[in-house]
């Protein structure tokens, strides 16, 4: 089984398309460089703010191929697996692995609302698939599945399952997990603007999302939290927020890439169904931008 040390922060990267929606690999080159000289722990591809449910099988195999190699191993790789059916998903990691993928974050299926029952099968079914590491993800305000603490105490038998990625808006999840299967599993925030508040309930890393804008404030609010400079950490966090709230909602995905552009580390283009931001929404960005770039803190 590889090895993943599942602590720090974990940017959820954006997909980077080209004029003519074809994968722009040159600047995912060029944004992975920017994600790890500011120290991040580890990279995840292919999630929601990925774009996931918009790209071919294909393509996925490609991104996985293409960030092993540039990564070299200098922090882990973490592939999305969000597929509709279990075989697919079965094939998804077992290519992964073969393509370089260090570990998986696994949702539970997409477009159909699985039972309690039904939703246990499957993610014991493709974690029992692989020996890679695996990160659940949990969202249930956006996928309509909960995964809840008792669920989690039936999937512990299952080793390679080391981690969670809790994304149930509710810190108090946190707690309740903890209760129910103690330390098994490494609690990881999944929402941005609630990762101070995670962190002080025993999160121990950040899944997160304006970090493809802002790496370097966003590893100093995990490192500061980590060495108990809880002050320090907070006024960080509190000049942050308006930006981590542009991680929620059904724009997340256009409003986080509009930043991208905004901070000169990215472009905007999102593919279809998708479209990029109305005027009136990019203008309200443009203020937080603005404001934020004026009032940066110094590191």
């Amino acid at each position: 089984m590889a090895d993943i040390n599942w602590r720090g922060v974990f940017p959820a990267v954006t997909t980077k398309f080209t004029e003519d929606d074809a994968l722009d690999f040159d600047a995912m080159a060029r944004h992975l460089e920017f994600q790890l000289e500011a120290g991040v722990h580890g990279i995840i591809i292919l999630g929601s703010l990925g774009e996931n449910a918009t790209l071919s099988a294909d393509e996925k195999r490609a991104m996985i191929r293409f960030f092993a190699e540039k990564i070299d191993g200098r922090v882990p790789l973490v592939a999305c697996v969000a597929e509709s059916g279990t075989r697919d998903a079965v094939a998804l990691v077992r290519d992964g692995v073969d393509a370089g993928a260090d570990g998986f974050m696994l949702l539970p299926p997409m477009r159909y609302h699985s039972d309690s029952r039904e939703t246990l099968a499957y993610l014991r079914t493709v974690s029992s698939a692989t020996d890679a590491p695996i990160m659940l993800y949990n969202n249930p305000l956006a996928y309509g599945i909960d995964l809840l603490p008792e669920d989690f105490a039936a999937l512990a038998d299952l080793a390679n399952i080391q981690a969670i990625k809790e994304s149930a808006a509710d810190t108090r999840r946190l707690a309740d997990i903890r209760r129910e299967v103690g330390d098994r599993y490494a609690l990881f925030c999944g929402v941005d603007d609630l990762a101070f508040e995670s962190f002080a309930m025993g999160a121990v890393g950040w899944v997160a999302g304006l970090v493809v804008a802002f790496p370097r404030e966003t590893v100093a609010i995990w490192n500061l939290c980590r060495a108990g400079e809880w002050d320090q950490a907070r006024a960080i966090y509190e000049w942050f927020l308006p930006l981590l709230h542009l991680d929620v909602g059904h724009r997340f995905v256009q409003q986080i890439k509009y930043v991208e552009e905004r901070v000169g580390v990215g472009s905007a283009r999102v593919r279809a169904p998708r479209l990029e931001l109305p005027a009136d929404a990019a203008a309200r960005i443009d203020a937080i931008v603005d404001e934020a770039l004026a009032n940066r803190p110094a590191l």
